[in-house]
C-alpha cells in the first residue's frame, strides 16, 4: 500500500531525509517517530506529493506519486503538520470545498461530510469561522477533512496534538476502528502514542531510518522497559556516513 525507495531530500547544504525505504501493508497502523527535526514531516510531505523528492521514490498503491500525483493523492488522506485551514471559512464550508475539489457531486459530498462530523464531534461548531475555533477543534477539523472520502491510506502528522485527554482518547478510538482496512501513518514524537494505537514503529533521527519494529520490539530494546529511555539511544547515536 506504501512503499518508500531510498528518499532523500536536500535543502541546500542541509540533508533532512537521507535514503529511507520502508513499506506498509493493508492493517497495519505505522508510527513514525522521531525527535524535533528529524526529518519526520518532510518525509510525509514527500509520500502525500506536497514536496518533491531530491532523490527516491514514493508509491501510493502502486502508484508513483510524482509520475501520476492525481491518482496517488486520490487514494490518501492527509492531516498536515499544524493542520493548516482556511481560517475564513466554517467547518461546514471547508468540508463541502474539499469534497468538491475531490470530485464528489451534491449527495455523496452531503452523506460523507455529515458521517465525517459524527465521527469527530463537530456538531457544536459546524457553523462557526475556523479562526475563532480552539486548537483542538482545529485539528478535529483538519481531520475530518483527512477521513471523510475513506481514502486506502491514512496519512497523519501530529493528530492529538493540542488535543484534550478525552478528545485524544476519541481519535485513537476511531483510529483502531479504521485500521483494518487502511494503512495508518502516524507521525508523532509522542511515544504514548505507540503504545496507544500503533502496531509497527519506525524511528528516524538525523535523516536516517535508525529503527523498524513492533512496539515490543521497540520495548524489548531499552534495560529499564521505558519506551523515553530506548528512544532516546537510538536517537542520539551516531549518524551512519
Amino acid at each position: 500500500m506504501i512503499e518508500i525507495d531510498n528518499l532523500c531530500r536536500s535543502f541546500g547544504s542541509l540533508v533532512a531525509v537521507d535514503g529511507v525505504s520502508f513499506r506498509v501493508e493493508r492493517g497495519e497502523v505505522l508510527g513514525f517517530l522521531g525527535p524535533n527535526g528529524a526529518g519526520k514531516s518532510t518525509t510525509m510531505k514527500m509520500l502525500t506529493g506536497f514536496l518533491a523528492p531530491t532523490s527516491g521514490t514514493a508509491r501510493i498503491c502502486g502508484i508513483d506519486i510524482q509520475e501520476d500525483p492525481i491518482k496517488a493523492k486520490a487514494r490518501i488522506g492527509y492531516l498536515p503538520e499544524g493542520a493548516p485551514l482556511y481560517a475564513d471559512m466554517t467547518p461546514a464550508e471547508l468540508l463541502n470545498f474539499v469534497a468538491e475539489a475531490r470530485g464528489f457531486g451534491p449527495t455523496e459530498r452531503a452523506a460523507m461530510v455529515e458521517e465525517a462530523v459524527l465521527k469527530l464531534h463537530l456538531e457544536a461548531v459546524l457553523n462557526q469561522r475556523i479562526e475563532t475555533l480552539s486548537k483542538g477543534f482545529k485539528r478535529r477539523v483538519g481531520l475530518a477533512q483527512a477521513i471523510f472520502h475513506d481514502p486506502d491510506v491514512l496519512v497523519l502528522d501530529e493528530p492529538t496534538d493540542g488535543l484534550d485527554p478525552n478528545q485524544k482518547h476519541d481519535v485513537r478510538q476511531l483510529i483502531r476502528q479504521m485500521a483494518p482496512n487502511k494503512v495508518i501513518v502516524l507521525s508523532t514524537h509522542i511515544l504514548e502514542e505507540v503504545d496507544a494505537v500503533c502496531t509497527r514503529a519506525i524511528i528516524i533521527a538525523d535523516g536516517q531510518l535508525r529503527f523498524d519494529g513492533t512496539p515490543e520490539e521497540l520495548r524489548a530494546r531499552s534495560t529499564t522497559g521505558k519506551l523515553e529511555d530506548v528512544f532516546r539511544e537510538i536517537t542520539t547515536s551516531p549518524k551512519s556516513n
